[in-house]
């Protein structure tokens, strides 16, 4: 298996190297919108330790990932009206990863639409930052 790439644009939003649009951080993960996002709210949960994916990480980093992500889904059904939510993963790029840093995706979901086929269309800079900024006081309490 090839090895961990500290280069990966995860990487370097998690050394503060590029910007995102933050709705969570902890000692042990980072959540933020996806600027290409399948649905409002699409959010990226990773672990702040260097993992390329499920196969490598440690157990305990996926366990926290897990649980921040259930957090943010529940207040992602509130903030965004959501129905449901779609969680996605995926492993090496037979399995359809393209950013080589353990990222779960949660994506809230209105009953009867769609989501946006992915990387298709980049999110206004201002709705994201709105997004993530109610997303984030929603995830305060």
């Amino acid at each position: 298996m090839p090895t961990y790439d500290p280069n990966n644009v995860f990487a370097k939003i998690l050394r503060g190297e590029l910007p995102c649009h933050k709705v969570y951080e902890d000692e042990r993960a980072l959540a933020f919108l996806d600027i290409m996002p399948r649905a409002p709210g699409h959010t990226l949960v990773l672990p702040k330790a260097p993992a390329r994916n499920l196969l490598d990480v440690a157990p305990d980093d996926l366990a926290h990932v897990m649980q921040v992500a259930q957090k943010i889904a529940k207040a992602q059904i509130k903030v965004f009206g959501a129905d449901g939510i779609t969680v996605q993963q995926f492993n090496e790029s037979a399995g359809g990863q393209v950013v080589f840093h353990l990222h779960v995706h949660i994506v809230p979901r209105k009953a009867g639409v769609s989501m946006k086929p992915p990387a298709t269309v980049k999110e206004d800079p201002a709705v994201l930052s709105d997004q993530a900024l109610t997303l984030a006081a929603a995830l305060r309490g």
